[in-house]
């Protein structure tokens, strides 16, 4: 990956709807802060995010979209620091949840019930009776065996769940086979062919209360023409159902927006809201949608040291702080980040350097880069486009510390999760006393 100079840069941020990084002096900022400031105080590696950049990508989606007809719900597991979802909550934004971590953590956050979705294909029964118990917006149903475990646990807390039926459309997403969720064969959701058999199953049950329909065919969509596909399908689906007498409220259209990791625009989020518009124009539902990575990656980066340089064959190797445990998308996705020197100097380094993070494993590799400047030990950089699937995806593998996140608003910064230390996580590894079981002996004896 070739870096940007200075100015490529500063005329590439004017054309994006939520950049707040750039160089000042020389200095690399995120909003009003120097990001070199923020590393004086917190030792690296560390995650950075904008409010500005979310604040901003929040609004101009809700107004491509019309914020009176379609509900935004934040897709947790892209970034579910507190403070973050307390921030999108804030701004009027729901929630998209996977677990009942999640939950807790959208509650932790004061989202409403009122404004939160569960998603999943493996809700667990304390999972589902929590959702029941607090009265979430809807569960979306991915299997038939699912659905009859939705049935029995509302009939036995004495409510009714309200729930909508995920589709699985079977489209191309046309993105990384390990993000696509919308394909035949994918874990995810319910063959369109058996919809209006269970819908009709469920309607006639006292315990539901069936609302719509729901789908997601995948992650990172940079070409927007598998949605319109995917839309059609569904709409078709609705008026299916209504033709026999079905009830169709609500439509959930699950997320996917990608997001450019070399500095670009990016999909046109006014283009997506015209193919929603135009797939649904003539239906009269409540309408859903679930960005994760497009509201919250932008607005991160991964701030890390340079350790080490060494060579390895024809290339230069360095060596820095952060590593696959922190970011895994390198290694996971083969993604390339960008990477910005927190002291820009001019006339970049003509060699391609490898960067690399100390963690043992050959696919600890963020990737080649050109241009950037003579790296040394002690040198800084951040990686771009770290505010989604970062710090919500990290490990302590290697026994390595959980790295602290910082949130930045203007001119002001704070720490809103504070370094794991491996003291910390010795704390949770103290032995307890040994449990007996009789049952266990009892049949080891027959044995």
């Amino acid at each position: 990956m070739t870096l940007l100079n200075e100015n490529e840069r500063a005329a590439r941020s004017s054309a994006l709807h939520h950049d707040s990084v750039s160089y000042e002096n020389g200095q690399l900022f995120i909003e009003e802060m120097s990001v070199g400031k923020i590393a004086d105080a917190i030792p690296t590696p560390f995650y950075c995010y904008s409010a500005f950049t979310i604040t901003n990508a929040y609004r101009l989606l809700a107004d491509k979209l019309g914020a009176s007809r379609t509900l935004i719900c934040f897709a947790v597991k892209a970034n579910s620091n507190v403070s973050v979802l307390r921030l999108l909550s804030g701004l009027g934004c729901g929630m998209d949840i996977v677990s009942g971590g999640e939950l807790e953590r959208a509650f932790a956050a004061g989202a409403p019930p009122s404004k939160i979705v569960f998603s999943g294909v493996g809700k667990t029964r304390a999972e589902i009776s929590r959702a029941l118990e607090v009265g979430i917006h809807q569960i979306n149903v991915e299997s038939p065996a699912e659905l009859d475990v939705i049935r029995d646990i509302a009939r036995s807390l004495g409510r009714r769940a309200p729930i909508a039926f995920r589709v699985n459309p079977d489209v191309d997403a046309k993105t990384h086979a390990k993000i696509s969720t919308g394909k035949k064969g994918d874990k995810f959701g319910i063959p369109l062919e058996e919809i209006p058999e269970l819908y009709a199953r469920a309607e006639a049950s006292a315990e539901l209360d069936v609302v719509g329909l729901a789908v997601h065919i995948g992650s990172q969509l940079l070409d927007l023409s598998p949605y319109r596909v995917a839309y059609e399908r569904l709409a078709d689906l609705v008026k299916a159902l209504r033709s026999c007498g079905h009830l169709v409220r609500r439509l959930d259209l699950g997320g996917g927006l990608g997001i450019s990791y070399d500095f670009g625009a990016g999909p046109d989020v006014g283009a997506y809201a015209k193919i929603i518009e135009e797939a649904f124009n003539d239906i009269d539902c409540e309408l859903t949608v679930e960005p994760g990575r497009w509201l919250v990656g932008p607005a991160g980066l991964l701030v890390t040291e340079v350790l080490y340089v060494k060579n390895t064959g024809n290339m230069a190797t360095v060596i820095v702080d952060a590593a696959m445990n922190d970011l895994m998308r390198p290694s996971l996705y083969s993604a390339i980040h960008p990477v910005l020197p927190l002291q820009d100097i001019n006339g970049g380094d003509s060699s391609t350097y490898q960067l690399v993070g100390p963690v043992c494993e050959t696919s600890d590799v963020f990737g080649n880069y050109e241009g950037l400047p003579k790296l040394r030990a002690g040198a800084r950089l951040a990686f771009g486009c770290a505010g989604a699937y970062g710090a919500s995806m990290a490990s302590t593998y290697n026994s390595r510390d959980l790295i602290a996140e910082v949130l930045v608003d203007g001119a002001r910064f704070r720490v809103i999760r504070r370094r794991q230390t491996i003291e910390d996580l010795l704390t949770l590894e103290v032995e307890r006393p040994w449990q007996a079981s009789n049952t266990y002996a009892d049949a080891a004896t027959a044995l």
